[in-house]
């Protein structure tokens, strides 16, 4: 009888668990479109309250929204990966006194 009480009771907290989760990611994404709506950036909205303002770095120059993409990266081979690594160690303040202690 115990075990049926455990057994309801789990499964009781991951419906409860699976509810929040869907609740939650829900919640995320319409937060997340309200955020990316051109609309809702500075000035007055449909109800007359002042918008959200966004970051700095978001505008150009002329205080207009930046609409192209902030990072652009380049492909990198492993070997060049891995060598711009290896110059960053070496010439880092204790890569002389690791040399030392291992001999």
């Amino acid at each position: 009888m115990l075990h049926l009480v455990y057994v309801l009771a789990f499964t009781i907290l991951a419906f409860l668990a699976v509810r929040n989760l869907i609740h939650s990611l829900l919640t995320v994404s319409m937060e997340s479109h309200k955020l990316h709506d051109p609309r809702n950036y500075g000035g007055l909205n449909n109800s007359g309250q002042m918008g959200k303002v966004p970051h700095p770095e978001l505008l150009d120059e002329t205080g207009n929204l930046i609409n192209e993409p902030l990072l652009v990266m380049r492909s990198l081979s492993v070997q060049d990966a891995r060598n711009q690594l290896d110059n960053l160690y070496k010439s880092s303040p204790g890569y002389g006194d690791d040399i030392h202690e291992n001999e």
